[in-house]
């Protein structure tokens, strides 16, 4: 289970984050693990079996007890109750207490993501995919995704200007490495700040609808726009493949903020000349962001059209008999490019 899975099962309202509200205000602590298969019956020791449906009140009284829960795979029953948990001391775990030594060393040996809650402290951390994650009280989780938001906004705006910059730069064939790069920072920068959104309303479940519907608005179809300005600009032998495509945005997540910031990391990410002279040197587009821009024109056509045409002033100055010629293009379509470029270029 990953991360984000274990969010949905633990956010606000769910039986399980009730009980282990509960366990905070009594201040008990609790050892739980989301799953139950022969990797966890192996390392328990001790304690009893039943199965009986989660309540938050049963969760709360099993967890006075010393030993760890067992819940279902689905988070929707107790399996046992009062269990020591043995794992392999040789996981690695950086925690200094006992219960939460063992609820790290129990998530990596298992796979399954495992609850510890603080008795002296009343703070709730989750184990899960090689993770560590305090859960925080709604309150607090919605100021920063708030702050987030504001951030986010003004990340959008100075987004589409440098975006239609460019845009209007390749109508004129006279974009830069530079504008391309700008826009580059941009998206990706916009997409961290969504990511880290895109967590807060997991963790704030119902409470999080109107989060993520001001998300949605700010965020657009920014993966699409990140992917079309590759698409335009990666130097490759041919089109962009799908691999190649996958290899960048691999590259592109281990970015540091500090290499993200870097006009010459960026531009060498994508196969563009680094140089302070190069950096202002017109580069052509093939042509996608263009495409983009009418409606209805899916992927597989414009890859038809671009490899066809070779480029975006190609495309823009064809004529509809030249476009209709291409393969899987047809009289219909054609006049449809055509149209929307001379709109485009009015």
């Amino acid at each position: 289970m990953s991360l984000a899975e274990a969010l949905k099962f633990l956010a606000p309202g769910t039986p399980i984050r009730d009980g282990l509200d509960r366990i905070v205000r009594g201040r008990t602590g609790a050892l739980i693990v989301l799953g139950d298969d022969e990797k966890v019956a192996a390392i328990c020791d001790g304690g009893f079996e039943f199965d009986v449906p989660l309540l938050p009140t049963k969760l709360r009284e099993l967890s006075k007890m010393d030993g760890a829960v067992i819940l279902s795979s689905d988070g929707s029953r107790i399996h046992r109750a009062n269990v020591q948990l043995m794992p392999d001391s040789s996981y690695h775990t950086d925690e200094s207490g006992t219960r939460h030594r063992s609820a790290e060393r129990t998530a990596l040996m298992t796979g399954h993501p495992v609850i510890a809650v603080s008795q002296s402290m009343n703070i709730i951390t989750v184990y899960v995919d090689g993770h560590r994650h305090v859960l925080q009280e709604p309150a607090a989780i919605m100021d920063r995704a708030n702050q987030a938001l504001a951030t986010l906004e003004r990340y959008r705006e100075r987004l589409d200007e440098v975006s239609q910059r460019l845009f209007e730069a390749e109508i004129h064939g006279t974009a830069t490495v530079t504008d391309v790069i700008a826009v580059l920072q941009r998206e990706i920068m916009l997409l961290e700040v969504s990511r880290s959104i895109d967590r807060d309303v997991l963790e704030l479940g119902v409470d999080g609808k109107q989060l993520a519907i001001q998300l949605t608005e700010l965020r657009g179809d920014s993966d699409r726009e990140l992917e079309l300005l590759l698409r335009d600009y990666l130097v490759a032998p041919g089109l962009p493949s799908d691999a190649d495509m996958a290899e960048v945005f691999t590259q592109i997540d281990q970015l540091s903020e500090s290499e993200l910031l870097k006009t010459s990391t960026l531009a060498r990410l994508l196969g563009l000349p680094t140089t302070e002279e190069s950096l202002s040197q017109w580069i052509h587009p093939r042509g996608y962001r263009v495409l983009s821009r009418i409606p209805r024109v899916q992927t597989f056509l414009m890859d038809k059209i671009v490899a066809a045409l070779g480029g975006a002033q190609a495309l823009l100055e064809a004529s509809e008999e030249e476009l209709a010629g291409i393969d899987n293009v047809g009289s219909l379509w054609a006049r449809h490019v055509h149209d929307g470029l001379s709109k485009l270029r009015a």
